[in-house]
C-alpha cells in the first residue's frame, strides 16, 4: 500500500459528508473536528476543507454529481496533491472518484492504516499493521503491488492462463498466509509471557479508552516510564507493560494500549484482535476518558460497544475521567456529584492520585493490610513465602523464636493464611513488646 507521508509536503483538499441515512442515533458534535485532527495526525497539510450534506451514498461514486462538479473546480484554483474523505468507499467509489478528479483519493479506512504504518515501532507492531494493509488491498481491484515480489524474476511467478490481477491477489494472498505464521509464533511467545505473570502474584491492570483520551500520560505517571506521549490521535500503537512505580501499594503491571475510535474499520479490529486479546488477560480495566470532551459519553459508549464486541464486559472496570484541570471548577463539581463511583483526575499534574491508587487496591486486593503479624518458628515456609511476595517491610525475632514481621499484603492474599495455627495478627499488646525486641 502506497503511504500519505512519501511526501512530507503533500497537500490534500478534505471532503466532510454527512450522510443522512448513515447517521447514527448518536452522533459525535465534534466529528468535523476529529476528523481534520486525524489527518493531521498523518502529517499531510490541509489545504481546504469541503463540508457536504447528502441524503443518501452514490452507488458508482459515494458522492453526488453536482457536489463532484464543485469539487472538480475547487481543484483547478488549488494545488492539490490528494483528496482525503471521512467515509469508507468500495473499490469501485475509489476507482471512480480517481478516474473523474484526476486525483488521488483516501477514504477514512487508508488514512487510519497510514497513520498505524508511521507509529508503529515494535516488530508485532509492524506485522498487523502491514497484516491490515494487505487486507485492505486485497479488495481493491487494483494493480501495483507485484513490482515488489519482481525482483525474484518473472519464470514461475505466473500461473497458467493468470491475469496481472489474479497474479497480485495470489501473491497478496501468500503474504497473508506468512504475516498470519509469523504473528502466531509471536502471540505464542506473549501467552507465555501472560503466563508467567499469572503465576507471579503481580495483577494486570490495562488502560482503555479512546483515542487521546491520556492513556499514555497516565501509565508514565503511573509506572514512572517514558513513552511517548502527544495531543495526536493514535500517538500509541504498541501495547507497553511496565511495573507499578509505588510497588507498597501492590504488586500491579500496567498496559497501555492502542485508543479506539468511532467506526474502526473491520480490518483493523480483526488485524489487532491478537493484541486486544491481551486485555482478557488483565484484572481490570481502567477506563479513562477525556472528561472535557464535549462528546464524552458518546465516546465512553463507543469504547464499551468495542469491548463488548471483544468479550471484555466481564472484566472488572474503574472508570477514570481525566484531564480535569481543563474543566471549570463548578461545573466538575456538578459532574463529580453525579458520578460518585467515578475516578476523577488529572493526569498530567497528578491531581487525585491517591485515590485512584485506593481504588485500584481495593478492586485488586480488597484492600492493603498495614501491619504487624506473628509466625511461629515452625512455619518457615509461610516466612519465605510473604519475602517472596514482597511483603514484608521489616522483621523481629523473640527470645523464644517467635518472627514477627511488619507486612503490606492485599486483604484477599492475607485471607489465605489467616486461621493458619501458628499465624496470628498483631494485638497493639503485641506491638509493645515487638517495640522493646
Amino acid at each position: 500500500m502506497k503511504n500519505i507521508n512519501n511526501n512530507l509536503n503533500q497537500k490534500a483538499l478534505l471532503i466532510y459528508i454527512n450522510i443522512d441515512s448513515l447517521n447514527k442515533a448518536e452522533k459525535l458534535e465534534n466529528s468535523l473536528e476529529e476528523f481534520n485532527t486525524l489527518v493531521h495526525s498523518s502529517g499531510t497539510e490541509i489545504i481546504k476543507t469541503l463540508k457536504f450534506n447528502q441524503k443518501i451514498p452514490i452507488t458508482s461514486s459515494f458522492i453526488s454529481k453536482g457536489k463532484l462538479d464543485q469539487i472538480k473546480n475547487e481543484l483547478l484554483d488549488q494545488n492539490i496533491d490528494l483528496i482525503i474523505i471521512n467515509h469508507q468507499l468500495s473499490a469501485s467509489q475509489n476507482r471512480n472518484l480517481e478516474k473523474f478528479l484526476s486525483k488521488r483519493v483516501i477514504d477514512k479506512t487508508e488514512l487510519i492504516l497510514d497513520i498505524f504504518a508511521s507509529r508503529a515501532s515494535s516488530y508485532i507492531g509492524k506485522l498487523q499493521v502491514e497484516l491490515a494493509q494487505l487486507n485492505h488491498l486485497s479488495t481493491r481491484l487494483i494493480r501495483g503491488w507485484t513490482h515488489l515480489e519482481r525482483q525474484k524474476g518473472g519464470i514461475g511467478l505466473r500461473g497458467p492462463g493468470e491475469t496481472q490481477l489474479e497474479t497480485d491477489r495470489r501473491l497478496i494472498g501468500k503474504r497473508i498466509k506468512r504475516l498470519n505464521s509469523r504473528l502466531d509464533k509471536a502471540h505464542k511467545q506473549r501467552e507465555i509471557n501472560r503466563y508467567s505473570r499469572k503465576k507471579s502474584r503481580s495483577k494486570i491492570v490495562a488502560l482503555v479508552g479512546y483515542t487521546n483520551a491520556g492513556k499514555t500520560t497516565l501509565f508514565n505517571k503511573l509506572t514512572h516510564s517514558f513513552q511517548l506521549a502527544e495531543d495526536k490521535l493514535f500517538a500509541t500503537l504498541d501495547s507497553v507493560t511496565r511495573k507499578n512505580k509505588l510497588p507498597e501499594n501492590g504488586p500491579i503491571l500496567f498496559s497501555d494500549t492502542v485508543g479506539f475510535i468511532s467506526d474502526l474499520p473491520t480490518q483493523l479490529i480483526e488485524s489487532f484482535k491478537a493484541t486486544l486479546d491481551e486485555l482478557k488477560s488483565a484484572d481490570l480495566l481502567l477506563h479513562v476518558t477525556d472528561i472535557s470532551d464535549v462528546d464524552n459519553k458518546i465516546k465512553f459508549r463507543e469504547v464499551n460497544k468495542i469491548l463488548e464486541e471483544l468479550g471484555l464486559k466481564n472484566i472488572p472496570q474503574i472508570v477514570v475521567n481525566n484531564k480535569c484541570d481543563l474543566v471549570s471548577g463548578s461545573k466538575l463539581k456538578l459532574i463529580e456529584k453525579r458520578k460518585q463511583d467515578e475516578i476523577f483526575i488529572s493526569a498530567e499534574n497528578e491531581n487525585k492520585f491517591d485515590k485512584l491508587r485506593s481504588c485500584i487496591n481495593e478492586k485488586l486486593f480488597n484492600g492493603i493490610y498495614e501491619g504487624w503479624i506473628s509466625l511461629e518458628n515452625n512455619l518457615g515456609n509461610i516466612r519465605s513465602m510473604l519475602f517472596d511476595m514482597g511483603c514484608v517491610e521489616e522483621e523481629k525475632v523473640s527470645e523464644n523464636g517467635t518472627m514477627f514481621a511488619n507486612v503490606k499484603i492485599g486483604n484477599d492474599e492475607l485471607d489465605q493464611f489467616v486461621g493458619m495455627k501458628g499465624f496470628e495478627l498483631c494485638t497493639d499488646k503485641d506491638i509493645l513488646l515487638i517495640n522493646q525486641i
